[in-house]
């Protein structure tokens, strides 16, 4: 009986000490932005073709798609910026005639590191064959020291929210106890605003319109309040 006096004697001091140890803190979100006008893309193209013979599709895929590493490579594409995503073959039933045919696909994208590259590119790969058109994704080759500037712009807007409610409190803001990151999406994604490419950049044509891209990275930090 004495020994158990003692243990709970023992647990009611620590949780006592601990509660008393405990110091009062704030907890904020801070974003942080970074605006850049991208200047590299990525072509997501894809060719395919339809029949009753799976080789033969396969094969008319093939040729377009030799002509099409071709043409890059004449055009001086690095080859680590050219990259077959998917080949698939699939075999699909008519309902109407009750027989079966072939759809064969291929994707591959390009990445272009000159914006000025992208209309000759774009005629390349139509005359090559290429039938699809998935999209274009606009990029910014300065990307890991524009989020690096997100992270820091995050980290003192969040602080200047910190002084806020404290200084409406009276109080202090102490050093952080704890940070995390995170991200909407997966990562983060151009937002594109009206703004138009020089002309000259584009043969005296305009097809494209990179806009300003924007960085995105918000940070929760948890503070002393003193």
């Amino acid at each position: 009986m004495k020994l158990l006096t003692s243990v709970l004697l023992i647990l009611t001091t620590t949780l006592v000490m601990g509660q008393q140890t405990q110091k009062p803190s704030i907890d904020v979100t801070g974003e942080g932005i970074v605006s850049i006008i991208p200047d590299q893309v990525t072509i997501n193209a894809r060719v395919e073709n339809t029949g009753k013979d799976a080789k033969t599709v396969k094969q008319q895929n093939d040729a377009v798609v030799n002509e099409v590493f071709t043409m890059l490579k004449k055009m001086g594409i690095k080859e680590k910026n050219i990259q077959t995503d998917y080949i698939r073959l699939n075999k699909n039933y008519e309902y109407n005639s009750k027989t079966y045919n072939y759809a064969a696909n291929q994707a591959i994208s390009i990445k272009l590191t000159s914006l000025s590259d992208y209309e000759s590119v774009m005629n390349g790969l139509l005359q090559s064959g290429i039938n699809r058109i998935d999209g274009v994704n606009f990029i910014s080759s300065k990307q890991k020291e524009l989020e690096q500037e997100a992270r820091k712009n995050a980290v003192i807007n969040a602080k200047m929210k910190a002084n806020d409610y404290a200084g409406v409190l009276q109080q202090s803001v102490g050093k952080a106890i704890q940070i995390s990151e995170f991200q909407q999406s997966s990562s983060p994604k151009p937002m594109y605003r009206a703004m138009a490419m020089d002309g000259e950049m584009a043969g005296g044509q305009q097809t494209i319109s990179p806009g300003e891209m924007e960085i995105k990275v918000s940070v929760n930090i948890s503070f002393e309040l003193l």
